[in-house]
Protein backbone atom coordinates (compact mmCIF):
# COMPACT_ATOMS: atom_id res chain seq x y z
CA UNK A 1 0.00 0.00 0.00
CA UNK A 2 2.86 2.33 0.85
CA UNK A 3 4.47 1.52 -2.50
CA UNK A 4 1.25 2.32 -4.33
CA UNK A 5 0.92 5.67 -2.56
CA UNK A 6 4.53 6.53 -3.39
CA UNK A 7 3.81 5.77 -7.03
CA UNK A 8 0.79 8.08 -7.06
CA UNK A 9 2.72 10.81 -5.28
CA UNK A 10 5.60 10.60 -7.74
CA UNK A 11 3.20 10.51 -10.67
CA UNK A 12 1.31 13.56 -9.46
CA UNK A 13 4.57 15.44 -8.82
CA UNK A 14 5.84 14.59 -12.29
CA UNK A 15 2.56 15.60 -13.97
CA UNK A 16 2.49 18.79 -11.94
CA UNK A 17 6.06 19.55 -13.00
CA UNK A 18 5.13 19.04 -16.66
CA UNK A 19 2.13 21.37 -16.36
CA UNK A 20 4.15 24.16 -14.79
CA UNK A 21 5.69 26.75 -17.08
CA UNK A 22 8.93 26.75 -15.12
CA UNK A 23 9.38 23.07 -15.80
CA UNK A 24 8.75 23.55 -19.51
CA UNK A 25 11.26 26.40 -19.65
CA UNK A 26 13.90 24.28 -17.94
CA UNK A 27 13.24 21.42 -20.34
CA UNK A 28 13.47 23.72 -23.36
CA UNK A 29 16.68 25.21 -22.01
CA UNK A 30 18.17 21.78 -21.45
CA UNK A 31 17.38 20.84 -25.05
CA UNK A 32 18.46 24.09 -26.73
CA UNK A 33 21.45 25.17 -24.62
CA UNK A 34 23.99 22.76 -26.19
CA UNK A 35 22.87 23.77 -29.67
CA UNK A 36 23.14 27.49 -28.88
CA UNK A 37 26.58 27.07 -27.31
CA UNK A 38 27.75 25.13 -30.39
CA UNK A 39 26.48 27.88 -32.69
CA UNK A 40 28.18 30.56 -30.58
CA UNK A 41 31.51 28.71 -30.67
CA UNK A 42 31.22 28.25 -34.45
CA UNK A 43 30.49 31.95 -34.96
CA UNK A 44 33.52 32.84 -32.81
CA UNK A 45 35.81 30.58 -34.88
CA UNK A 46 34.36 31.92 -38.12
CA UNK A 47 34.95 35.51 -37.00
CA UNK A 48 38.52 34.76 -35.97
CA UNK A 49 39.11 33.02 -39.31
CA UNK A 50 37.85 36.07 -41.21
CA UNK A 51 40.17 38.34 -39.21
CA UNK A 52 43.17 36.08 -39.88
CA UNK A 53 42.27 35.98 -43.58
CA UNK A 54 42.31 39.80 -43.69
CA UNK A 55 45.69 39.75 -41.97
CA UNK A 56 46.94 37.31 -44.63
CA UNK A 57 45.86 39.76 -47.34
CA UNK A 58 47.60 42.61 -45.49
CA UNK A 59 50.81 40.59 -45.02
CA UNK A 60 51.08 39.80 -48.74
CA UNK A 61 50.48 43.43 -49.68
CA UNK A 62 52.94 44.76 -47.08
CA UNK A 63 55.70 42.40 -48.25
CA UNK A 64 55.05 43.20 -51.91
CA UNK A 65 54.89 46.95 -51.32
CA UNK A 66 58.15 47.05 -49.39
CA UNK A 67 59.97 44.92 -51.99
CA UNK A 68 58.81 46.97 -54.98
CA UNK A 69 60.12 50.18 -53.41
CA UNK A 70 63.66 49.01 -54.18
CA UNK A 71 65.68 48.48 -57.36
CA UNK A 72 68.17 46.11 -55.74
CA UNK A 73 67.84 44.02 -52.61
CA UNK A 74 69.91 41.64 -50.54
CA UNK A 75 68.68 38.49 -48.84
CA UNK A 76 68.98 40.21 -45.43
CA UNK A 77 66.71 43.02 -46.63
CA UNK A 78 64.17 40.50 -47.90
CA UNK A 79 64.19 38.82 -44.47
CA UNK A 80 63.57 42.20 -42.80
CA UNK A 81 60.68 42.85 -45.17
CA UNK A 82 59.19 39.43 -44.38
CA UNK A 83 59.47 40.23 -40.66
CA UNK A 84 57.46 43.39 -41.31
CA UNK A 85 54.83 41.28 -43.06
CA UNK A 86 54.72 38.88 -40.11
CA UNK A 87 53.95 41.82 -37.82
CA UNK A 88 50.64 42.19 -39.64
CA UNK A 89 49.43 39.07 -37.82
CA UNK A 90 49.70 40.58 -34.33
CA UNK A 91 48.26 39.50 -31.88
CA UNK A 92 47.96 36.12 -33.66
CA UNK A 93 51.03 33.88 -33.97
CA UNK A 94 53.07 34.38 -37.12
CA UNK A 95 54.69 30.92 -37.01
CA UNK A 96 52.03 29.31 -39.29
CA UNK A 97 52.81 31.89 -42.01
CA UNK A 98 54.66 30.82 -45.14
CA UNK A 99 55.71 32.93 -48.10
CA UNK A 100 56.87 32.60 -51.69
CA UNK A 101 58.36 35.75 -53.24
CA UNK A 102 59.17 35.76 -56.95
CA UNK A 103 60.67 38.47 -59.12
CA UNK A 104 60.12 37.91 -62.84
CA UNK A 105 61.08 39.68 -66.03
CA UNK A 106 59.31 39.15 -69.34
CA UNK A 107 61.60 38.07 -72.18
CA UNK A 108 61.24 39.32 -75.80
CA UNK A 109 58.58 36.65 -76.44
CA UNK A 110 56.53 37.81 -73.42
CA UNK A 111 57.31 34.71 -71.37
CA UNK A 112 58.06 35.30 -67.67
CA UNK A 113 61.60 34.43 -66.56
CA UNK A 114 62.25 34.01 -62.83
CA UNK A 115 65.06 36.32 -61.71
CA UNK A 116 65.03 35.28 -58.07
CA UNK A 117 62.77 33.42 -55.67
CA UNK A 118 62.64 33.14 -51.88
CA UNK A 119 60.33 30.57 -50.28
CA UNK A 120 59.93 29.58 -46.64
CA UNK A 121 57.44 27.47 -44.66
CA UNK A 122 55.34 26.58 -47.73
CA UNK A 123 55.66 24.84 -51.06
CA UNK A 124 56.54 27.10 -54.00
CA UNK A 125 53.41 28.40 -55.70
CA UNK A 126 53.73 26.69 -59.09
CA UNK A 127 50.43 27.86 -60.55
CA UNK A 128 51.23 31.55 -60.32
CA UNK A 129 53.86 31.48 -63.09
CA UNK A 130 51.46 29.80 -65.52
CA UNK A 131 48.96 32.63 -65.03
CA UNK A 132 51.47 35.30 -66.14
CA UNK A 133 51.61 34.58 -69.88
CA UNK A 134 50.88 37.68 -71.98
CA UNK A 135 50.46 39.79 -68.86
CA UNK A 136 53.17 42.36 -69.63
CA UNK A 137 55.32 43.70 -72.40
CA UNK A 138 58.88 42.39 -73.00
CA UNK A 139 61.40 43.93 -70.58
CA UNK A 140 58.82 44.65 -67.89
CA UNK A 141 58.80 42.87 -64.56
CA UNK A 142 56.56 41.80 -61.71
CA UNK A 143 56.96 40.84 -58.10
CA UNK A 144 54.60 38.09 -57.01
CA UNK A 145 54.11 37.49 -53.30
CA UNK A 146 52.21 34.42 -52.10
CA UNK A 147 51.47 34.26 -48.39
CA UNK A 148 49.96 31.14 -46.80
CA UNK A 149 48.64 30.78 -43.26
CA UNK A 150 47.43 27.65 -41.48
CA UNK A 151 44.66 28.81 -39.13
CA UNK A 152 43.67 26.34 -36.39
CA UNK A 153 40.19 27.09 -34.96
CA UNK A 154 40.01 27.53 -31.20
CA UNK A 155 36.77 25.63 -30.54
CA UNK A 156 36.17 23.68 -33.75
CA UNK A 157 39.62 22.09 -34.01
CA UNK A 158 38.17 18.68 -33.17
CA UNK A 159 35.94 18.93 -36.26
CA UNK A 160 38.24 20.80 -38.67
CA UNK A 161 41.99 20.44 -38.19
CA UNK A 162 42.98 23.73 -39.86
CA UNK A 163 42.06 26.19 -42.57
CA UNK A 164 44.77 26.79 -45.16
CA UNK A 165 44.57 30.39 -46.35
CA UNK A 166 46.56 31.81 -49.25
CA UNK A 167 46.77 35.25 -50.76
CA UNK A 168 48.72 36.22 -53.87
CA UNK A 169 49.72 39.82 -54.70
CA UNK A 170 51.06 41.00 -58.05
CA UNK A 171 53.04 44.26 -58.01
CA UNK A 172 55.22 46.24 -60.40
CA UNK A 173 58.47 47.87 -59.34
CA UNK A 174 58.19 51.53 -58.42
CA UNK A 175 61.71 52.65 -59.28
CA UNK A 176 62.55 50.17 -62.00
CA UNK A 177 60.82 47.65 -64.21
CA UNK A 178 62.59 44.79 -62.47
CA UNK A 179 63.53 44.30 -58.80
CA UNK A 180 66.88 42.54 -58.50
CA UNK A 181 68.31 40.63 -55.56
CA UNK A 182 72.05 40.06 -55.38
CA UNK A 183 72.16 36.98 -53.16
CA UNK A 184 68.66 35.52 -53.22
Amino acid sequence: MFVMDMYHIQKSLFLGWLREEKGVAVTEMALLFPLLISIMMGVYDLGQGIIVNHKTINASQIIGDLITRNQNLTFAEVEDIVNAGQMAYAPYPSAPMGYDIISVEFDPAGIPVVLWRVTDNMAPNATVLASLTDLAEPGEGLVIVSVAYAYVPFFSNFIIDQFDMMEVSFLRGRRSAVVACADC
